[in-house]
């Protein structure tokens, strides 16, 4: 569950910057559970008691979604208004990604897998394989 002092308009945010789609509706503006991708979900409620949004220059969580195409969903976050954090990269364990911070402060790493890897190739372990 992530805290935003205006869920209208988060969940307006989130809809139009990274494409999620709002299934269910708590009141006006208390609490709304929206889909992410095919199998995921994020729930946004208002602040209240303890729940609070994030502060400015301290980091608490990074949500990472995976993306079919990094790239097109960092430009869509960012063209509607995501504050960049980082570019999208591509790194040696396979993966590529970017960072945005919505306008709540969260923060969002969109990722795409565009190749297999090893850990060992990147100086990883492999614990336990799948």
């Amino acid at each position: 569950m992530l805290i935003y002092p205006d869920v209208r308009a988060a969940v307006a945010w989130l809809d139009s910057a990274f494409g999620f789609e709002e299934r269910v509706r708590i009141g006006d503006a208390h609490r709304a559970q929206l889909r992410v991708g095919t199998d995921g979900a994020v729930v946004v409620a208002d602040v209240r008691s303890d729940q609070v949004v994030p502060t400015a220059g301290i980091v608490t969580h990074l949500l990472k979604v995976r993306v079919p195409d990094v790239d097109a969903a960092f430009a869509r976050a960012r063209d509607f208004g995501g504050r960049v954090l980082s570019e999208p990269t591509t790194y040696e364990y396979g993966e590529r990604s970017c960072v945005v911070e919505d306008l709540g402060g969260h923060r969002w790493e969109l990722t795409q897998s565009v190749r297999d890897v090893e850990p060992e190739e990147w100086g990883g372990v492999t614990v336990a394989p799948w």
